[in-house]
């Protein structure tokens, strides 16, 4: 079977997406939020650590599986009119799911956060769906450079009102203000969140990356073109981001311009080695963990949000599966953040177990 062949499936793709999000469960259920190893927390502010890659690796893992996904259906014959309502039904689906993460167990309405991861991936998913069902790649390309440009000026130009001039520091900035008067509900940081309006135009940024990549792989060059193409272009937009960052400071939080092309740079070169790894030299031997993963992804990811209620919770009033693995373990004197971090591994196999059980069965569950 030739290799561009719709029905083809990047074995590459499904290990990258199933590693991000076991990636992404490790750094959210460590076993002690005051004992971390420094790469597995956020940095405070600017600056970046391995746990900051996690985010928009999967968003940069949407937008290719965008062009993968929808190519095979258009080359299929379906319509785009008959695509675009079922899309929009999986973003709101999403989005509500990251809803109900943000309420669950309690369902405190009072005090609901409506921003989130998934509600993230949710709005990236429907605007870049959108851009490449009625857009060009070359369109793609401009929006792309666009929201990062625009966003760009807006965050180095726009003065805060309350303060009356340009910052960029926590809670005192123009995409926090924005948060203070638009954002309904609650918000992760009190005035302002993370996942909030503004920085959302950036983060689409991220996913119209994976879309540039997804066009990569679904064109007619050869296998080893493709790789070289990935890894040069990661690199390139690596560098720039590097280069961003002294003006415009890498920044999870605020979601920078350079943070968009650092991470995107990363996730394109860490694609292309697998995708030669993988799919070219058919090297397998290690992929079966992330493959079921990714095969389920945010099936994965919810089922992490749900868990902590059995795990992190009092047992008949004592202590949790947690505390006591955490007591346990340093009781006979383990490092406690060796312990925090055994912890946090023992929770994503956990998670593994019932995803595994789907993908045995051939269960995938299609939000």
């Amino acid at each position: 079977m030739s290799e561009n062949k719709t029905s083809k499936r990047l074995i590459s793709l499904d290990f990258f997406r199933g590693l991000t999000i076991a990636g992404m469960i490790v750094v959210n259920t460590s076993g002690s939020d005051e004992y971390v190893y420094g790469p597995l927390e956020h940095a405070a502010w600017n600056g970046i650590t391995p746990t900051d890659f996690v985010f928009p690796f999967f968003v940069f893992i949407v937008g290719v599986s965008i062009v993968l996904a929808f190519s095979n259906q258009l080359a299929k014959g379906k319509q785009i009119k008959d695509m675009v309502p079922k899309l929009i039904r999986r973003s709101i689906t999403i989005f509500l799911l990251g809803v109900f993460l943000n309420l669950f167990p309690e369902f405190d309405f009072g005090s609901v956060r409506i921003a989130g991861v998934l509600q993230r991936i949710a709005i990236v998913f429907l605007a870049c769906s959108l851009l490449y069902l009625y857009t060009s790649e070359k369109t793609q390309w401009k929006v792309g450079i666009g929201l990062l440009v625009v966003y760009y000026l807006i965050m180095v130009l726009v003065p805060h009102p309350a303060y009356g001039e340009v910052l960029l520091e926590p809670g005192k900035n123009i995409a926090a203000w924005i948060d203070s008067i638009l954002m309904p509900g609650s918000m992760y940081q009190g005035t302002w969140d993370p996942e909030g309006i503004l920085s959302t135009l950036p983060a689409i940024g991220t996913g119209v990356t994976g879309l540039l990549i997804g066009h990569l792989l679904k064109s007619d060059r050869s296998q080893q073109d493709k790789v070289i193409w990935m890894m040069l272009g990661g690199f390139i937009a690596f560098t720039l981001g590097s280069i961003w960052n002294w003006f415009f400071p890498i920044n999870k939080n605020l979601w920078t311009s350079s943070y968009v092309l650092y991470t995107s740079g990363l996730a394109a070169m860490t694609l292309g080695a697998s995708y030669y790894i993988i799919d070219m030299l058919g090297k397998r031997q290690f992929t079966f963990f992330g493959i079921v993963f990714g095969s389920n992804a945010i099936t994965a990811y919810v089922l992490s949000g749900v868990l902590p209620v059995l795990t992190h919770t009092s047992i008949f009033g004592g202590e949790s599966m947690r505390s006591l693995f955490m007591s346990g373990l340093t009781g006979i004197g383990l490092d406690v953040y060796f312990v925090s971090l055994l912890w946090a591994l023992m929770f994503c196999f956990l998670c593994y177990i019932p995803i595994y059980y789907l993908y045995k069965n051939k269960i995938f569950i299609k939000i």
